[in-house]
């Protein structure tokens, strides 16, 4: 007995050493990767029983090797990063490619962690807050135009983060990109624990019955439809809304370091923010819920990124 716990010490010890060694937003995608694996993987067999497995289900399968497969770049970046610019830009940019990879693989499955639904209190929330249901409200503005536009606007989430990467990476400056895909990357990652902690259906699923119109004709309404067609017993990602999250504190960023490129994004950042509600993928309370988390997120990394620093340098110098 006293051996085995002397094995399991040793085992966490070694553990702890190791996940120091990476940088934060490694060691954290390492951390959510596992559980993430875990799920896709009951998902895949779930479904495999009943002889009908979803594409996105399959697909999840499939990231996860690819998210291994990152892993092992990364870790041989790391290596060549002194004497290779194409290594140091690997080794620099994988971690949010793993973060995009868990984010749609937890957002595809989140119904097998925890299938509540508190879609219910969501709904009451913003008829409390604007007498009405906003989500229904927004029909009286259908139109094929506008609804081409938010669906342009809603299609651009990862983009933004994406375009902000390059230019601060081509420009030089290291520092600032590196701070700024951090932020970007433990956003995702909080935003994953609210999925599990809050699971909540969106009302393009859960306000069928009520809806008077659609989106017939809308070449890029489709497009977004295919994207996040995922059915009412298995989808519960809206709350809070990453996509609103996710444009702020790219904004935030972009403002903070190239500030002409946040002008740049405004009037498509604030269209994607009505879309969410006028396509029907967010209650407007999950908005204010991403951009609240947006917000604390981009104050906070800092401080985390100092402590776990603070970490590593105890751990070399043990």
């Amino acid at each position: 007995m006293f051996r085995f716990k002397e094995q399991i010490l040793i085992m966490i010890k070694f553990f702890r050493k190791t996940v120091l060694r990476l940088r934060l937003e490694e060691a954290v995608a390492v951390v959510f990767f596992v559980p993430s694996a875990v799920v896709t993987l009951i998902a895949y067999f779930h479904f495999l029983s009943k002889g009908d497995v979803p594409r996105y289900v399959s697909g999840g399968v499939w990231r996860l090797g690819f998210v291994i497969g990152f892993f092992l770049i990364i870790h041989i970046a790391a290596k060549f990063k002194e004497r290779s610019k194409f290594a140091l830009l690997i080794r620099e940019a994988l971690p949010f490619g793993l973060a995009i990879a868990v984010y749609t693989n937890l957002h595809d499955t989140i119904a097998f962690v925890n299938p509540g639904d508190i879609s219910p209190v969501l709904i009451k929330i913003d008829e409390a807050l604007f007498g009405v249901n906003p989500v229904l409200w927004a029909e009286k503005l259908y139109n094929p135009i506008l609804t081409e536009i938010f669906s342009f606007c809603y299609l651009n989430h990862f983009w933004f983060s994406l375009i902000l990467g390059i230019v601060l990476y081509v420009s030089d400056s290291r520092k600032h990109f590196r701070s700024a895909m951090l932020g970007i990357v433990l956003l995702y990652y909080a935003g994953y624990i609210f999925y599990i902690i809050f699971p909540a259906v969106p009302p393009r699923l859960t306000l069928i019955p009520y809806f008077i119109k659609n989106f017939d004709g809308s070449v890029l309404g489709g497009a977004v439809d295919k994207v996040v067609n995922i059915s009412f017993a298995t989808s519960r990602a809206a709350f809070p809304s990453l996509h609103c999250a996710n444009t702020l504190i790219t904004l935030m960023y972009a403002y903070k370091y190239k500030r002409w490129l946040s002008f740049i994004f405004l009037p498509i950042a604030i269209g994607l923010v009505f879309s969410t509600v006028y396509l029907r993928h967010h209650y407007v309370i999950d908005i204010i819920a991403g951009f609240v988390l947006a917000i604390i997120v981009y104050l906070i990394t800092p401080k985390i990124s100092a402590f776990w620093e603070k970490m590593q340098s105890k751990a070399v110098g043990k």
